[in-house]
């Protein structure tokens, strides 16, 4: 027996999540087993824990979008007992049960080998968000983006994927403006590297202007909506958005006048299905060019008992940084 967050649904079609102990033949199908060091909380984890969100299909269901850990049993030739993993993705704590439990089973292709230089816990400090983050700034540098190019806005800077992209792109280089509608946190974006606070309040309200003054090299947006709209009249010529999240909708209330007058490009950032070869890369980087230091300092520690109410802080604006959740404590 060991213990998995548990999130089942009644027959009025209300949900609810507790601690729980199962066992390894409860386990979805996959051919490897991995006991589970650490896993995150994510805006799709706080979707999950608590009504779906239309993610969760069949209950009981055990949430938790990513995880790290040791591999426990292994039918897949890539992968033997001891070896470290990382997991992001592939619909893992959506429709096929995830990290909340101290122990998972999935599909060996569905993995990554831990990279050289990352314990496990530093791996989950990173997690879903910090991959995406990666592969957003990924993007933008194979469309051109150099730090002399001038600054790069990052929306929705406080929660997870904003803080990690603030603090890689600050240690490479780059000016960064993060936008928060929470200005108590201006010192912890400026720890991470942000030279410059943007209020949300500056972005969130769309104008009749399709373009405004050239000002961003480079943007990662969370948010969507009527920001993202209003951020692309404000990119610089032949500047990049890469579009990572919908905090604020999934609507864009925008024109193509600055995709046909200044040549931006709206770049779409998935994590789920991404290829293996980029999954490696992405991770490499991370390794490389992600401040450890800064990292450490983005992260709040958390139990498999505390997830029920952390999902639902997350869904409300009320994270900072990255949670790591130690399923074993």
């Amino acid at each position: 027996m060991f213990n998995a967050l548990v999130v089942n649904k009644n027959e009025e079609g209300k949900t609810s999540a507790r601690v729980e102990q199962i066992t390894v033949d409860q386990l979805p199908e996959g051919d490897v087993t991995v006991a589970v060091d650490f896993s995150t909380v994510n805006y799709k984890d706080g979707l999950c824990i608590g009504s779906g969100g239309g993610l969760v299909r069949n209950y009981p269901h055990v949430p938790g979008i990513d995880f790290t850990g040791t591999v426990e049993a292994s039918d897949n030739p890539n992968y033997n007992a001891g070896d470290k993993v990382v997991l992001t993705g592939w619909r893992v704590g959506e429709a096929h049960w995830g990290g909340y439990s101290q122990k998972a089973r999935v599909k060996g292709d569905w993995l990554v080998p831990l990279p050289a230089g990352i314990e496990t816990r530093q791996a989950m400090a990173v997690g879903t968000a910090g991959f995406t983050a990666m592969l957003a700034i990924m993007a933008l540098e194979d469309h051109g983006l150099k730090p002399e190019n001038g600054p790069v806005l990052v929306t929705g800077a406080a929660g997870g994927v904003g803080s990690v992209a603030t603090a890689i792109l600050s240690n490479l280089g780059y000016e960064v403006a993060g936008v928060t509608g929470r200005p108590e946190q201006a010192d912890y974006l400026k720890s991470l590297g942000a030279k410059q606070i943007v209020a949300r309040e500056e972005l969130n309200e769309t104008t009749k202007r399709p373009l405004e003054a050239e000002t961003w090299a480079g943007c990662i947006d969370a948010v969507g909506g009527d920001m993202l709209a209003r951020v692309l009249g404000q990119m610089k010529y032949g500047a990049s958005v890469s579009a990572v999240g919908l905090a604020g909708g999934a609507g864009l209330p925008a024109t193509v006048i600055p995709f046909l007058l200044r040549g931006v490009n709206l770049l779409g950032i998935d994590s789920v299905m991404q290829p293996y070869e980029n999954r490696l890369r992405a991770w490499e980087r991370l390794a490389k060019d992600l401040p450890m230091d800064k990292l450490e300092a983005m992260v709040t520690s958390a139990t498999l008992s505390d997830l029920p109410a952390l999902g639902n802080d997350i869904l409300n604006g009320q994270v900072k940084g990255r949670i790591v959740v130690d399923v074993n404590a």
